[in-house]
């Protein structure tokens, strides 16, 4: 025994740190404009990188993306393992919370669990601990394409939207509104009826070109919104995964890559921006054009993140010169996707008044 341990001892002392240990796995993807390196010495934590991002569209804003590189590391495991692994089980997902500081940003929890980013060297060290890797879902989202967001936006100067994207023939609208609006349920009927779909509720736009990405990887469905649905395309989101947010709501998590859903194969020219309104149109018109004034205020008001950023005045001022649009609920969300279909065909216009 005492040989074995002399034997450890100089490696560790050589390096303490593990930088010469091969990773097991790398996965090289072109996500959101950029060339993203995933590397790992755990098979689990690729795992979640393919369910992520394995077969989406290559979306590119230049022929020579940037490069980014992210390494993840799944922590040794504990001692006691299987009783905190079972422990683990029966607990709520750790909370979150967001660090930033000397260049970095990043993220962690109390369960030695730290997403760290340097944005100027385009790279991040995911650290998680065997206790997180019992919530997959939020392992994967919270950690990983947190990570893919935060690089790519910063690195590229994209403002980042809470908003949902559909489109048709390369044109794309963004979609906003509050909580109970039915952004994800036009959402959805826009997937089911054809259109070509970017994002459900993260959209990055580049505000030079006006053009969007996103990662049309999963649509999120609330059980209630079934009842909107075909037979059919019920019994289809029926027999995808149940995934908890953090707020309590669980939802179906429906896998897009799929050949009968049309994903957007490259960023969208956005067109312009419409709102969805929880309230009924009855028996007035269900769209109608909003002043620039009243476009800007909303936008700054659900966009309270992006409003802050160096890069939000350019992007405003082009989006109000395309236009903004309320959409009232309809008799059925069929015909909300008409009124964005006929968006996505009409002869852009600009806005007569656009405030700065």
């Amino acid at each position: 025994m005492t040989i074995k341990n002399r034997r450890k001892i100089p490696d560790t002392e050589a390096d303490p740190f593990g930088e010469r240990s091969a990773p097991l796995g790398r996965r090289e993807m072109q996500l959101m404009g950029g060339r993203f390196a995933f590397e790992s010495d755990s098979s689990e934590l690729l795992r979640l990188v393919d369910a992520a991002y394995k077969g989406l569209p290559a979306h590119r804003f230049s022929p020579r993306s940037p490069r980014f590189r992210v390494r993840l590391v799944l922590a040794p495991p504990s001692p006691g393992n299987s009783a905190s692994a079972r422990a683990a089980r029966r607990e709520p997902v750790p909370p979150i919370k967001m660090l930033h500081g000397a260049g970095f940003l990043g993220s962690a929890t109390d369960v030695s669990t730290i997403a760290v980013l340097s944005p100027a060297d385009r790279t991040a060290l995911i650290l998680v601990s065997r206790e997180m890797m019992h919530f997959p879902y939020h392992t994967r989202y919270e950690l990983i394409e947190f990570a893919v967001f935060t690089l790519a936006s910063r690195a590229q100067s994209l403002v980042p939207l809470h908003a949902a994207c559909v489109g048709l023939n390369g044109r794309g609208i963004l979609l906003m509104g509050p909580s109970g609006a039915g952004k994800s349920t036009v959402a959805l009927q826009s997937l089911l009826e054809g259109l070509d779909f970017l994002a459900e509720d993260s959209v990055f736009v580049a505000p030079d070109s006006m053009r969007a990405t996103g990662t049309p990887n999963f649509l999120h469905v609330r059980t209630d919104s079934l009842n909107l649905l075909e037979p059919a395309q019920r019994t289809l989101i029926r027999k995808s995964p149940i995934i908890l947010r953090r707020s309590g709501i669980k939802k179906f998590e429906v896998d897009l890559r799929r050949k009968q859903f049309k994903l957007a194969k490259s960023p969208l020219q956005i067109v312009g921006v419409a709102f969805l309104s929880p309230r009924s149109a009855g028996r007035g018109p269900q769209l109608r054009r909003l002043s620039a004034a009243d476009t800007l205020a909303r936008l700054k008001r659900e966009q309270a993140y992006g409003a802050g950023l160096p890069q939000w005045h350019g992007f405003s001022r082009a989006l109000l010169r395309l236009g903004g649009y309320e959409i009232r609920r309809g008799a059925a969300p069929t015909a909300s996707v008409e009124l964005l279909r006929s968006l996505l065909r009409r002869r852009i216009t600009r806005s007569p008044r656009s405030p700065a």
